[in-house]
């Protein structure tokens, strides 16, 4: 089974970041990390894999850095990466990343694709969905649990009341939350391969689609100071203050 799998590199969130001065974007440093989020993905694809004898693929579009993110993956156990990067992707939103992500999917084939529900420094969550209509195969998404078995995927999807239990033909899209899975630690070895693995690097001239940037940053600005909040004593009658309030705000 050819399993493709999207992550993508982000800023240390635990690192302080800069914005640029023309269009108040991030800043990409040189070295970016795996989002935490993909790590699921990653994780079930690589399972998938070991239980079908298939290949983990990674898929990937940013600024290629240090590699750091995308040899974060290839630890854990993928096989290889395709890495988009493009400087006149540079702001793309969601439709564009979809578009060059399932391109870059349909170029090297697939029986299965992977995502996350969202990545940490985007939040759109409508990625996944629209690869699929791209891609022209079925979506799958907040998927908790997971099987394959007579070309058909299996997955329990997460509701607000439980799950639900539903079956795709393959070619898919699968969309995995966070607590699919335990994703796994890279071992010195893995760690060791990774710098030897494959990482394949495309622009979006090479995959045929058009960059357009259609994001715009107007103003940032910090958020402001929380102020003190007011200290009520109770004396009694201090639910009197409480009604008051919510009174204010039109709650009651």
């Amino acid at each position: 089974m050819n399993i493709a799998v999207c992550v993508k590199q982000i800023p240390d969130p635990a690192t302080p970041y800069e914005l640029d001065g023309e269009n108040h974007w991030v800043v990409r440093p040189n070295d970016q990390v795996l989002d935490d989020t993909d790590r699921v993905g990653v994780e079930v694809g690589l399972q998938l894999a070991e239980a079908t004898e298939g290949t983990v693929t990674l898929f990937s579009m940013s600024p290629s850095g240090s590699l750091q993110g995308i040899r974060q993956a290839l630890a854990m156990g993928a096989d290889k990466a395709v890495l988009v990067d493009d400087e006149d992707l540079k702001g793309s939103d969601a439709l564009t990343t979809a578009r060059i992500l399932s391109a870059a999917v349909q170029r090297e084939g697939f029986d299965l694709v992977i995502t996350g529900t969202e990545s940490t420094d985007g939040y759109s969550g409508v990625v996944p969905q629209m690869m699929s209509e791209l891609l022209d195969v079925p979506c799958l998404s907040f998927a908790r649990g997971f099987s394959v078995a007579d070309d058909t995927v299996t997955i329990e999807r997460q509701t607000a009341s439980g799950y639900e239990t539903v079956t795709s033909p393959l070619p898919a899209v699968v969309a995995v939350t966070a607590g699919a899975v335990e994703p796994r630690y890279p071992t010195f070895k893995g760690i060791m391969q990774a710098k030897s693995k494959p990482v394949d690097t495309a622009t979006a001239a090479d995959l045929g689609v058009e960059p357009v940037v259609t994001q715009a940053v107007i103003a940032v600005e910090p958020v402001a100071s929380r102020a003190a909040g007011e200290l009520v004593e109770d004396d009694g009658e201090a639910y009197l203050k409480i009604v008051e309030l919510l009174e204010e705000v039109k709650v009651i």
